[in-house]
């Protein structure tokens, strides 16, 4: 069930906010030779917040700089974004733009449009807030978490290597997990 009312929330303050880039983080997790996991991290280059009276109103842009990934392994890295997966070259970020929130039996929802490698798709985030509150230098801020499930073929990242033993080097399904602090803007 969708609810469509205006929603409270402890500490929600209307404004636009700027993400906090030192606080931040985008991390994902791909399967590796079927039988393992590979984790990495990008930098987020920009995110804005713009919250409304009623959060179900809240939108949402962001910008990742994907010559940032790092995987600990720079090899791979060089890999990941050379034309084979991202080509970093011609496709420098990877984009997301909220086409709207939404509140499912409790939980929040963030819909929206993720371009990569200049290919849009509409993905849903599960939100968590961590809650709003001011830092020692009193600065408004909030901190959230979020996280969606992709195909990455979907997004024209299609390379991938045969196994000897069957199966494929790298998975399709590509878990997106956000760390997100934002601060208030003043007005």
């Amino acid at each position: 069930m969708t609810e469509t009312t205006t929603v409270e929330i402890p500490g929600y303050r209307v404004g636009t906010w700027q993400l906090d880039a030192s606080h931040s983080e985008v991390h994902f997790t791909v399967r590796h030779m079927m039988i393992s996991k590979v984790r990495g991290t990008f930098g987020v280059k920009s995110a804005t917040f713009v919250t409304p009276a009623n959060p179900l109103e809240t939108t949402v842009t962001a910008s990742v700089d994907v010559t940032s990934v790092d995987t600990k392994d720079e090899g791979r890295d060089k890999h990941l974004a050379s034309a084979d997966f991202f080509d970093a070259e011609q496709y420098p970020t990877m984009d997301f733009a909220s086409t709207g929130v939404r509140i499912e039996n409790g939980d929040f929802f963030v819909d929206g449009d993720l371009t990569i490698r200049g290919i849009t798709k509409p993905v849903t985030f599960e939100v968590e807030f961590g809650g709003f509150g001011n830092d020692p230098w009193g600065n408004y801020k909030a901190g959230a978490t979020a996280k969606t499930v992709i195909n990455r073929e979907d997004f024209g990242l299609t390379w991938n290597a045969a196994l000897e033993t069957g199966g494929v080097l790298v998975g399709k399904d590509v878990t997106i997990e956000l760390d997100l602090q934002g601060a208030l803007q003043a007005d």
